[in-house]
């Protein structure tokens, strides 16, 4: 597991640069060790830049997850160099939290449709269709690209806080 950087870490806010080589030692173990490090702290995606790699590099699954237990699964996936396109101007508003940003969450809007091309670690091409939280999640991962950190989107600053005061459980 590697240590995820936090907001207020002036790295999370660069913009990351295209991987160049694809199917290298590097990348796989990089790919490896961002897989074990999302996985152990319950992750629904993770950054190369949140890990001090500024490289245009996302990962992201939702399998059996006790932080997402209500949302659809989604297939381990390595987006490389990713471009984004909405497949409609609709946009809805939901809860957000961040590995970069532990024990808080907003309401941030994403778009609810959208088309997703880039590379596997491989160099293999993927493009997909998506809508839900499938979606909400790349575009969460593929902003941290762009040095965005989601309260950056949220719209209104009261629906941003701790998850523990958000959303008390019971005593």
């Amino acid at each position: 597991m590697i240590d995820v950087l936090k907001m207020g870490d002036d790295r999370l806010l660069e913009e990351a640069n295209p991987v160049i080589e694809f199917d290298t030692p590097q990348l796989h173990e990089l790919v490896s060790c961002m897989i074990d490090t999302m996985r152990a702290l319950n992750g629904a995606g993770l950054a190369a830049p949140q890990i001090g790699v500024g490289l245009q590099l996302v990962i992201f699954e939702i399998a059996e997850n006790p932080r997402y237990p209500d949302v659809e699964t989604i297939p381990l996936t390595v987006l490389i160099n990713p471009v984004l396109s909405p497949l409609s101007e609709e946009m809805a508003e939901d809860w957000e939290g961040c590995l970069s940003i532990p024990g808080m969450r907003g309401l941030v809007p994403r778009y609810t449709r959208l088309r997703y091309r880039g590379f596997d670690a491989c160099g293999n091409e993927i493009d997909r269709e998506v809508s839900g939280f499938h979606a909400r999640v790349v575009q969460h991962e593929c902003d941290h690209l762009q040095g965005i950190l989601y309260p950056m989107r949220i719209a209104d600053l009261r629906n941003f806080g701790f998850s523990s005061a958000l959303f008390p459980g019971p005593a």
